[in-house]
């Protein structure tokens, strides 16, 4: 078999002097191996330690990895890490002359790591109303405004509002960013938050490469992805994460192999409303024809569009809304939202199991039905809006994380209604409002 890692080079080594009789080979069945070898028989760190044995932790083997790698995956519950510095060291506990300690889990304390507060951002009342719903019900978000509103600015402020990782997720999280050679102890079970730059390659966002690694999509499981400049990406990249957002996996094949990797990522993206960016500013200043603002929106496909949960506009706002200095009336921190999304998404686990964003139309059957007023509602917006049936069934998931927030058992027209204003940019009101003279329009049907 070729070797592929620095990783297979204490396990080779230990079946050449298994092999020659040099060590016991009946002790190689307890243990489980990993790590580089220099040429002074020194134990260097491999990456993916603590998938290896998060992996491989019901085995009942013991695991035998360098010093440096040991730390991480001792986090895993149960798992038995011996840490060693050199071949010899390895080679003492197997023959039982100088057994290696058993290493403690490692300290960590949970959110080391400092998230943006929401009580920051001035103004901008709807958008932090839809980013708490997208915090809620883990749905996706696409920001459009001018330059300089504040689109960055809320969706890096979106993890703060999420609950923390419990022990299982943060595993998962803490394995991923392992095999990318990305684990900080500081962000143990904190919220991935990923805002990789728009020339991104398809490989970049979703994985890949001749050995498999996990991508940003990847890196960004159980957590935030945000694509700023949407209309920017090349569309082949973005095309590539419509089964993603759908499944919560990727699946990279190639001839040798085929590698399987989670992505069940909160994606957050932000666009300006036209190439210039000044499209309905009070300033006047844009000067785009409707020909270029369509060009420049179509650039997003509908069907991308359509597995967006929430879509609003993020005006620029007044001088007297954001001058510096004194406490901003509307200051909510996001330690109050992040207890209204707790309860929120409490709520949902135990009707449920998930989040709302994950429900099948089989879930939202049992768990989604809206009244009959908010069904006609929703029935007429349909119809009115051209809006497709996947489209139908996020507004009755969104209407569900409104009904949520609100401690509704019923999911009533008034949860509709507000689920219906944030389909703003569905992808048939997305080009007929790319003229300049056609008034935005703003709220439900």
């Amino acid at each position: 078999m070729p070797k592929e890692s620095g990783r297979f080079d204490l396990p080779i080594a230990l079946g050449i002097l298994a092999a020659s009789g040099q060590i016991p080979s009946a002790a190689l069945d307890r243990h489980e191996f990993a790590g580089e070898l220099a040429l002074t028989g020194e134990l260097r760190a491999v990456r993916g330690a603590l998938a290896m044995v998060l992996s491989a932790r019901h085995d009942g083997r013991a695991f035998v990895l360098p010093r440096a790698s040991a730390a991480e995956a001792a986090l895993v519950p149960d798992a038995s890490v011996h840490p060693a510095r050199t071949l010899l060291e390895v080679c003492a506990h197997l023959t039982g002359d100088a057994p290696l300690p058993r290493l403690a889990p490692m300290a960590v304390d949970a959110g080391q790591a400092s998230a943006p507060d929401l009580a920051e951002v001035r103004g901008q009342h709807q958008a932090k109303r839809a980013l708490e719903i997208a915090a809620a019900g883990g749905h996706s978000l696409l920001l459009c405004g001018p330059p300089g509103a504040g689109k960055s600015m809320l969706a890096q402020r979106l993890p703060s509002l999420l609950p923390p990782l419990d022990e299982d997720e943060a595993l998962e999280v803490a394995a991923i960013a392992s095999l990318a050679g990305r684990f900080d102890p500081a962000r143990w079970r904190v919220r991935p938050y990923r805002a990789p730059h728009h020339t991104a390659s398809a490989v970049a966002i979703v994985g890949g490469g001749s050995h498999p690694r996990p991508g940003e999509i990847s890196l960004a499981h159980r957590g935030v992805l945000f694509l700023d400049e949407l209309p920017e990406w090349e569309r082949r990249v973005l095309e590539v994460l419509r089964e993603p957002i759908e499944s919560g996996v990727v699946q990279i094949s190639r001839a040798a192999r085929q590698s399987v990797f989670p992505a069940q990522f909160q994606l957050v993206a932000a666009m300006n409303p036209c190439p210039c960016g000044w499209l309905g500013h009070a300033s006047g200043r844009c000067r785009c024809s409707p020909d270029r603002v369509l060009a420049y929106r179509s650039r997003i496909s509908g069907p991308l569009l359509d597995r967006i949960d929430l879509a609003i506009d993020v005006p620029a706002l007044p001088p007297d809304e954001i001058a510096i200095g004194g406490d901003a009336p509307d200051a909510e921190p996001s330690s109050r939202v992040r207890e209204r999304v707790a309860a929120a998404r409490a709520r949902q686990l135990a009707r449920q199991g998930v989040c709302n964003a994950g429900l099948t139309v089989a879930d939202l059957q049992r768990h989604g039905v809206p009244d009959e007023q908010a069904r006609a509602l929703a029935t007429r917006a349909m119809s009115r809006f051209g809006l497709s049936a996947r489209a139908y069934h996020r507004i009755l998931k969104v209407a569900r994380t409104i009904a949520d927030l609100a401690s509704a058992d019923t999911v009533g027209s008034a949860h509709v209604a507000e689920a219906i204003g944030y389909r703003r940019f569905d992808s048939a009101e997305f080009a007929r409002d790319a003229s300049p003279a056609m008034p935005a329009r703003h709220g439900p049907p």
